[in-house]
């Protein structure tokens, strides 16, 4: 697999990552065996960066990875976590005491003194015009606690504020077929400062698989059960904020524009890479043939023809700009 420079690290990674939220049991239970396979198989198919966040199963998710690098110490696998969700989203908590003590804990789990990447986890807006904040970042970096931070973002106004700050490396945003907004002005504005951007929710919650019908049932504590309200986080995170059956009706027109040769999920995996200003996406996998799978999407860009854009366009019109466009 080709691979990119992420923004400001200066870290190459690949165009298709890993995304590790359902390594939290967030999406139904994962053993560990099982996730083991999936580091696995991502590893084995070129994918060389892992995202994660100390929240995923209360720490669950930075362990299986710290345990799989530990078994793995030459496999230049760059890992991104997340921090910011262990207390409340109010601006008082993102502070530099409370940074370390997050920070101290993910490097116990994940077994790194310096961790590569660090993203401040969809934090409250005023957090982004903080100086304290960034100072404190920055002072965490020349202690030799991270090499690099960035910011998780709901927004393209969120992103747009981060991308400005100079020391921001990167801006993980949600951008896929369904969720276009970023294009505007987010991914030009990144590509002139040079600030990677990380996809994520990159397949929908799994409504860009395809595989999904309205008899289709969740584990009650999956968040695509419990959250579609957004009753317990931002519902831009569950089905990108689309309304499930709106989106079955979306996805079966998306279909018809999927090349020969590629799946639901490659086709959209590889129309979000090859877009100008995409460094990395980061689908996340429950099994070894997903994450197999999804990085064998990065060979599909030179399938995509130009008709796909066209087309990406007019079922975003159709479905959702009215309702999404507006909102994130």
């Amino acid at each position: 697999m080709e691979e990119r420079v992420l923004g400001r690290t200066g870290r190459t990674v690949s165009p298709i990552g890993l995304g590790t939220w359902q390594l939290g049991a967030d999406w139904g239970e994962v053993g560990s065996a099982d996730a083991a396979r999936v580091l696995d198989a991502a590893a084995e198919s070129g994918v060389r960066f892992f995202d994660t966040a100390d929240v995923y199963g209360d720490g669950r998710g930075e362990k299986i990875i710290g345990a799989w690098l530990a078994a793995h110490p030459d496999a230049g696998i760059m890992v991104g976590t997340k921090m910011g969700r262990r207390m409340p989203q109010v601006p008082e908590n993102y502070m530099l005491a409370n940074f370390r003590e997050w920070l101290d804990r993910s490097r116990r789990n994940l077994g790194q003194d310096t961790l590569d990447l660090v993203q401040l986890h969809c934090p409250p807006t005023p957090v982004y015009s903080d100086d304290r904040v960034f100072d404190a970042l920055d002072q965490l970096v020349d202690e030799g606690v991270m090499r690099n931070y960035g910011v998780s973002v709901e927004t393209t106004e969120e992103a747009l504020t981060a991308i400005a700050r100079p020391g921001v490396a990167s801006v993980q945003i949600i951008f896929n077929p369904f969720r276009l907004k970023p294009q505007e002005e987010v991914l030009p504005a990144a590509q002139k400062a040079g600030v990677g951007i990380i996809v994520r929710v990159p397949l929908a919650s799994g409504l860009l698989s395809g595989k999904y019908s309205r008899s289709t049932q969740f584990a009650e504590h999956d968040h695509r059960s419990y959250n579609r309200d957004g009753s317990a986080f931002d519902v831009g995170e569950t089905f990108s904020g689309v309304d499930f059956e709106r989106g079955l009706d979306a996805v079966a027109e998306f279909q018809e524009l999927v090349p020969e040769g590629l799946t639901t999920a490659q086709a959209a995996l590889a129309w979000i890479i090859s877009q100008p200003g995409v460094t990395t996406a980061i689908p996340g996998a429950r099994n070894a043939a997903q994450a197999k799978a999804n990085a064998a999407a990065a060979d599909g860009v030179g399938r995509l023809g130009p008709e796909l854009d066209g087309g990406v366009r007019r079922v975003y019109e159709k479905y959702f700009r009215e309702a999404v466009h507006p909102r994130w």
